[in-house]
């Protein structure tokens, strides 16, 4: 009988990169998306007739049982949630019932549906935050600094609670910053990438930011969702940092999106404070050893590359549209 996978948050970046992967693994995969009048199906309609589509919601732990005894799934990706970190300063008390009490409602789901049912968890690099080392590992402690940070710092420990005292197979990827093309335009690299593009083809006359000096540890989110497979596969559930070990300034981000359109970045970046966060991470940087031991986990594409891609295609994006 070939594999069954849930995923919730389908329609995203991640959840559309995996669902390619699954699909070529011989799984059947459900998706789950919030019924909505403006649900974007973009990032699969060239899958979406190999899915079958169902409606569901964190904030509904009946509608996540139902889900799970209609399919029967053998394994729970759960890349659903409020994932903008900046949205989570206005939105606060939203990103804690989807990002940290939507965890609790969907593995409750699974251990009243079936226990037997392999879960993975999206955890974040945020969660550490105000970092207390450099690089950042599966052991490092939490200290986030955003609404967003607190509530995936909830939804990890969670995860841990149930696979412990319900012994399910339950794992948490502690994602760094991963990206493609795929990325929403709130994000600062698609930000930058899709602004270069505009400002290229004539559309824009400047590309407004914040922290230049921010830093991260970007990588391409294929190679991400692969890892979150690998997790599943493994005979005991665990925990693992996914990163590059790399670090990046939004500075360079800048710089090399520039000039791969033949641009100079000093002449169209302006700095806005509307930009700036309430209270800025520090330097994130995994540590990916344990998944690269484990897992046999391994990065494809390095950051300079990533930044062509996205560029490249918005490029494309922008011309394709005129807009």
């Amino acid at each position: 009988m070939a594999s069954k996978a849930l995923i919730t948050g389908v329609t995203g970046q991640d959840g559309s990169y995996l669902a390619e992967l699954l699909l070529e693994q011989g799984y059947e995969v459900i998706g789950m998306v919030r019924r909505s009048s403006t649900v974007n199906f973009e990032r699969i309609a060239h899958i979406q007739d190999r899915l079958t589509l169902v409606a569901g919601d964190l904030l509904d732990e009946v509608s996540m049982i139902n889900i799970l005894r209609d399919h029967r799934p053998t394994e729970v990706y759960n890349l659903a949630a409020q994932s903008f970190v900046q949205t989570s300063w206005g939105q606060p008390v939203l990103t804690g019932e989807t990002t940290a009490l939507g965890v609790t409602r969907i593995l409750d789901a699974v251990r009243i549906v079936d226990p037997s049912i392999r879960f993975y968890q999206a955890s974040s690099s945020e969660m550490f935050g105000k970092v207390i080392e450099v690089p950042q590992r599966e052991s490092t402690p939490f200290y986030p600094r955003s609404p967003y940070g607190v509530a995936k710092v909830y939804g990890h420990w969670i995860t841990i609670n149930y696979r412990e005292s319900y012994d399910l197979h339950a794992s948490s990827g502690i994602l760094f910053n991963h990206e493609s093309p795929r990325r929403g335009l709130e994000f600062v690299t698609r930000k930058v990438t899709h602004g270069v593009a505009r400002i290229k083809a004539g559309l824009d006359r400047n590309l407004a930011l914040g922290n230049l000096d921010a830093q991260r540890d970007w990588g391409y989110a294929a190679d991400y969702v692969r890892a979150m497979w690998l997790m599943l596969q493994q005979d005991a559930p665990d925990d693992y940092v996914v990163a590059t070990g790399e670090t990046h300034s939004v500075r360079e981000l800048v710089e090399l999106a520039f000039s791969a359109a033949g641009l100079d970045w000093e002449r169209y970046v302006t700095i806005d404070e509307r930009f700036l966060r309430p209270a800025e991470v520090d330097l994130l940087v995994g540590e990916p050893a344990k998944a690269e031991k484990v897992l046999g986990w391994e990065r494809q594409v390095d950051f300079p590359t990533l930044v062509q891609m996205m560029v490249e295609s918005d490029l494309a994006l922008v011309q394709a549209n005129g807009a």
